[in-house]
């Protein structure tokens, strides 16, 4: 199989993830702007990772909020809460994405995470130029039921780019099933939070590093 596209995750895949424990304090800090301080501890794991519609919904009522309001809010906290890891030097690129410069396909990014972060690392690190589009989330609560593995931004990205024969390079198992669910193949990478991970869904590939791309696309 030859590929003339190749779409990338990005945390976890391009750069670095952010701690759960920064995260969780920018959720804490979002409830802290509207004055909420006295919180369910469960409730802040909630907020922070994997969020739904309905527990957002849920948990805003519990507190007095309005969820669209809070949302934007707490996107927005996370957001920058993760501009100031990648300006500290604590979410980095990973090594291996100077090979992507001479990867002979057209190349995207698909995120879960804000486009806002998104945008920002893209330009903070220079590297936009490997990619001719970019898709993270909007600031909404219905953003999330259009995460992966909904196909919803890859099939916009790969639209984009005009693909007729792409790869999606993920570190998720909703990456896999993105993948499946958009009828594209896909790749795992095997980063070092990856290493020893056990497959429930099956790759097309299974790689080490963004440079075994070049031999994938080409196989």
């Amino acid at each position: 199989m030859t590929y003339d596209t190749v779409i990338f995750d990005n945390d976890g895949v391009l750069v670095g993830r952010t701690s759960f424990d920064v995260l969780r304090e920018a959720t804490q800090e979002t409830f802290a702007q509207f004055d909420v301080t006295d919180l369910d501890p469960d409730h802040v794991e909630d907020m922070t990772i994997g969020a739904t519609p309905a527990q957002v919904g849920d948990i805003c009522d519990l507190y007095g909020l309005d969820p669209e309001t809070f949302w934007r809010a707490r996107d927005r906290t996370l957001s920058r809460a993760q501009q100031e890891e990648a300006r500290a030097g604590r979410k980095t690129p990973y090594g291996d994405i100077d090979t992507l410069a001479d990867l002979d396909t057209a190349k995207g990014i698909v995120s879960s995470n804000q486009q806002e972060t998104v945008d920002f690392l893209l330009d903070h690190f220079d590297i936009s130029d490997h990619f001719g589009t970019a898709y993270g989330r909007e600031p909404t609560v219905e953003s999330l039921d259009l995460r992966k593995p909904d196909p919803h931004y890859l099939e916009r990205a790969l639209a984009d780019l005009d693909a007729e024969s792409a790869l999606f390079v993920g570190d998720n198992e909703s990456d896999i099933k993105a993948a499946e669910n958009a009828g594209i193949d896909s790749a795992f990478i095997r980063r070092p939070h990856r290493r020893d991970w056990d497959f429930n869904v099956y790759p097309t590939w299974d790689i080490d590093s963004l440079d075994d791309l070049h031999r994938v696309c080409s196989a």
